[in-house]
């Protein structure tokens, strides 16, 4: 038996790593007020570490889609993996040129990533584990955040182009 209504539980799941960060930033703060330099500089230190965890912690969650799409993505060694049950594959992030956001079938909003010898994976940004994408994503040369954000705002009836890969950087390679 749970005292907390089901609802709540899954919102408090979902925001959970932003609530842990706020709540270190509260811990920083308090830190600051015991008084004496050195818990003064330790408190500023770990607020302002806290509170740039709970910024990547709240765009990581703006991510966490209720899963209502077929199919996993798996994420191994930098290989991006989408088992779906009419289609799937896989594509190396280091072979990654370009990242699109588009709409399938009217409803469905996916990642269109093309890999640099043009093979091409569709991954629902709904399917289970695709949140976990935005890690993988961030760290591509040149990818901005507001461009990655964007993702999910606006319609996406015609593709839309997040991330390309600079031709002048030579072959594509993971930093």
């Amino acid at each position: 038996m749970s005292f907390i209504r089901p609802e709540v539980a899954k919102a408090l799941h979902r925001w959970r790593e932003v609530l842990s960060g706020l709540a270190g930033a509260l811990a920083g703060i308090w830190l600051a007020g015991l008084g004496g330099a050195a818990m003064l500089v330790l408190g500023g230190l770990v607020t302002v570490a806290a509170l740039a965890l709970t910024l990547l912690a709240w765009r990581r969650m703006r991510f966490r889609l209720d899963v209502d799409a077929p199919g996993v993505v798996e994420i191994d060694e930098a290989r991006i993996s989408y088992l779906g049950p009419v289609m799937g594959g896989s594509i190396d992030l280091s072979e990654l040129v370009e990242i699109d956001v588009l709409e399938v079938g009217g409803s469905r909003r996916c990642w269109r990533l093309r890999q640099s010898d043009g093979q091409t994976l569709l991954v629902p940004l709904a399917a289970a584990g695709a949140d976990r994408l935005y890690d993988h994503f961030a760290t591509l040369p040149g990818m901005e955040a507001a461009s990655l954000m964007s993702a999910l705002d606006g319609d996406a009836a015609s593709a839309r182009t997040i991330w390309r890969r600079d031709a002048s950087a030579g072959p594509p390679r993971l930093r």
